[in-house]
Formats: C-alpha cells, structure tokens, sequence
C-alpha cells in the first residue's frame, strides 16, 4: 500500500546557508491494513516521512509510491490526523466531519448517512451540533478522525494524534483508535514519541535514526490483540524497544559511520 525507495529528503537552513539532511535512503514497504508506529529521537526525520507520503513534502530523491501510484500531492485517499485536531472553529461537529464530504459533491442523504455513521462511532452522537470550544482536546481529536474516516480513505497517516494528551485521555484514545481500526480496516502510519503507544498499537515499528543513520530496527510486534497494556508481554517489548532507543545519537555528526540495521527479537515473535 505505501511504499518508499531510496528516498531522501534535503531542507535549505535559510539562516546558515547549509543544507539539511533529514532523511537518506530511506526503503520502507507497509502492507494493505497493516498498522506501523514511526518511533525515534526528535529531529529524525519522522514527521517528514509522513508529509512525503501525505504528499505534502516532495522527495529530494527517491520515489514514494501509494497504492502503484507515485506520490506527488495531496489526496483524499490518504487522511491526515495531525497532533493539533485543527477543526474550523465556527462549524459545528457535523459540519466539519461533512466538510470534505461537501467538497466532493457528495449527495446530501448520502453525506447525512456517513457523517452520523462516523460520529456515532466516535462517540460523539451527543455533541454533534456542538461547536470546538465546547469540546474537550480527547474529543476534538475525535472528531477530527471522524472527518479523515468519513472520507474513506486507503491509509491513515497520524502525526503524534495523542501528543497533547494527559495520559488518561492519551488511553482512552488508544483503545477508541484500535476499535475504529478493527471496524474499518485501514493502513496505518503513526508517528508517536511514545515507546509504550508504538508497542500496544502498532503490528510493526519502525524505528528512525537521525541521517545518515535511517533506519536503524525495523520490529514485528506480535503480541496477540487485543493486548493488555500491563501484561508482561507488553512490557518485555516496551523495554527491549527502549534498548534500541538508547543507543541512537540525538544528533549525527557528518563525519560518523553509518549504522546497519539492528534485528530485535520481541515477546510473542
């Protein structure tokens, strides 16, 4: 479903004058309704990954591919769910999950069929003439994957959705996307800095080094759904994940070696 190939990407830095590397020869295949976690340090290059396959971003080389087709703008068969849920303030929920339902023309009783089917499946029936402000952020964020659902797209692409989030809420969210997911199997790329999130949600993580290191693991995580956040199993892969983690520089010098690829073995693989 997506799939990228020898794919760098290069950033002017306007005050220096130099040119940043942020990613480098990146190889990376996600399967149709696989679920795959982006995990690394800040500055590794995972946001970036995910707006080279929204579209957003072009590679400096190399080639992004969705579903057989190159990647070169932005699509409604790719959904973004960014960590900010930026929904227009002055439409109520309905509005702004049949806000690109509208935009593409869909018919009314039609757009009324998916955008109840959709709020009602975040929970959100209750407050669905409800304006932002009167949301809590756990529900803003629902909403906002509601509208990304609504459209039906072939992938989710989640730059850090539950960032923000105090942790009780960043739960209950999980479990929230995980049900979705097993209703409407989608592929999904998920960028998280939480170690602990990538293990309980995730069938595969990726993890990202800064350049030129890539990508430095690449782990099954085949603990059985659906999972026990406190199970032992859970746990064990939490920490050998942290492992990883560790060894990876915050910053990479241009004089330092390339790393190869670590290979982690994980509980339940």
């Amino acid at each position: 479903m997506i799939e990228l190939q020898q794919v760098s990407k290069l950033f002017p830095n306007d005050e220096t004058g130099q040119v940043v590397q942020a990613l480098q020869d990146i190889d990376l295949s996600i399967g149709e309704n696989e679920f795959v976690c982006l995990l690394g340090p800040s500055g590794c290059g995972k946001s970036t990954l995910l707006n080279l396959v929204a579209g957003f971003e072009r590679p400096t080389s190399g080639r992004v591919i969705f579903d057989g087709e190159h990647v070169r703008q932005p699509g409604p068969d790719r959904g973004v769910v960014f960590q900010e849920p930026t929904l227009f303030p002055w439409l109520t929920v309905e509005q702004n999950v049949a806000f690109g339902l509208r935009n593409l023309q869909v018919e009314a009783s039609e757009r009324k069929r998916i955008v109840s089917h959709f709020i009602s499946l975040v929970g959100l029936d209750s407050f669905a003439r409800a304006r932002p402000h009167q949301l809590s952020g756990g529900m803003k964020q629902r909403v906002a994957l509601a509208r990304v659902l609504a459209l039906d797209p072939g992938a989710l692409l989640m730059d850090e959705p539950f960032g923000a989030l105090d942790a009780q809420t960043r739960d209950r969210l999980q479990d929230e996307l995980l049900r979705v997911w097993e209703i409407h199997r989608k592929t999904v790329l998920f960028v998280t800095h939480n170690v602990e999130e990538a293990v309980y949600l995730a069938d595969r993580v990726t993890v990202l080094a800064p350049a030129p290191d890539s990508i430095t693991a690449d782990v099954p995580i085949s603990i059985p759904r659906p999972r026990d956040r406190f199970s032992p199993e859970v746990r064990e892969a939490t920490i050998a994940l942290l492992r990883v983690l560790a060894n990876l520089p915050c910053c990479v010098l241009p004089s330092q070696a390339e790393r190869p690829g670590q290979t982690v073995s994980l509980p339940g693989g």
